[in-house]
């Protein structure tokens, strides 16, 4: 039987490719609905869609459900982030994002960033900044210089900011995954 992050993983996979999905294990159910690849639950109804019709795959995910934090780590797998706000419905809108090579990107509570922060902590402060961790800004990938708890707050500096969350927000950002010469690019604009 499928875990729950690996039917989400099947259907973001199959939705990407313009596929019918038709899956279940003991708490989600994925199916194709008219034109559109649905994920739901008994108890919350559908948590999260994808239009079959569009291209790229646009994903909508229930703002409120209990399993949004795996269907944000599927998608996060695929390069695709949260975009804008939350709509009419209470969904939140995630579309694809081209992710620098030798990165993996993550879509998590920022609690978890300050965690994977304090592996890299030295070298970012020996250097003044690193691009082993970087973090999604205003369209941009930036190398974080510093991160700092205070009253609850994740204070993030960047080269050029300073980014004040919550520790329950949701941040997007990247881990190197290979060694990279390349320590001269800081700022990775997306290519629209």
């Amino acid at each position: 039987m499928l875990s729950n992050i690996e039917l989400m993983r099947v259907f973001v996979d199959n939705s990407i490719q313009k596929q019918e999905v038709l899956l279940s294990n003991s708490v989600l159910t994925a199916q194709t609905v008219y034109r559109s690849n649905q994920v739901m639950t008994k108890a919350e109804g559908v948590i999260a869609t994808a239009e079959l019709a569009k291209e790229p795959a646009i994903f909508s995910i229930n703002a409120t459900s209990s399993h949004w934090e795996v269907m944000n780590e599927a998608l996060a797998d695929y390069s695709y982030i949260l975009t804008g706000e939350i709509d009419h419905r209470g969904f939140y809108e995630y579309r694809y994002c081209q992710i620098p090579s030798g990165y993996k990107m993550h879509g998590t509570k920022s609690v978890h960033l300050w965690r994977a922060w304090w592996k890299y902590r030295k070298y970012a402060l020996q250097l003044g900044f690193s691009l082993e961790l970087l973090i999604r800004h205003r369209n941009a990938w930036y190398p974080i210089r510093d991160l700092t708890i205070s009253d609850g707050l994740l204070y993030i500096k960047t080269l050029g900011n300073e980014i004040a969350v919550h520790s329950e927000d949701l941040v997007i950002w990247l881990s190197r995954t290979q060694a990279n010469n390349n320590e001269g690019s800081t700022v990775i604009q997306d290519k629209k």
